[in-house]
């Protein structure tokens, strides 16, 4: 191993470990501005490491490129919208019961009560 393959690895370690405290708070935001960019440049630098024959450097970055996504996912200011859509317990059965519509239903016909009907004259005479 060289010296520097363990010194990257050291460096994503303390990464690591300074991120965590983030994922643990529950009031953090961090802004997906910050996270994705971090993120991507984990997920490079595992590529490049593991190329580079730096095993140990690429699983550092792959670990920190992890910790970001995660942070990304849980901390950012729109995760209680995305964790809500992503991870609604009904989000399934909704969709299975639209898939069933879509089969059974005929290609031929519209179902128009899918639809909001739109009164212009409503809107342009106000």
């Amino acid at each position: 191993m060289m010296w520097q393959d363990l010194v990257f690895m050291l460096g994503s370690g303390l990464s690591i470990v300074f991120l965590a405290p983030t994922l643990r708070d529950a009031s953090a935001r961090v802004p997906l501005g910050t996270s994705l960019p971090s993120m991507g440049i984990g997920f490079v630098y595992a590529i490049t490491f593991f190329t580079l024959g730096m095993t140990f450097s690429a699983a550092g970055a792959l670990a920190a490129g992890t910790m970001w996504s995660l942070i990304a996912l849980i901390r950012s200011p729109s995760s209680n919208v995305l964790s809500s859509r992503l991870f609604r317990l009904e989000s399934p059965a909704l969709f299975v019961h639209d898939l069933r519509r879509w089969i059974s239903s005929d290609d031929s016909t519209l179902t128009t009560e899918q639809y909001v009907s739109f009164d212009r004259d409503h809107y342009t005479n106000n």
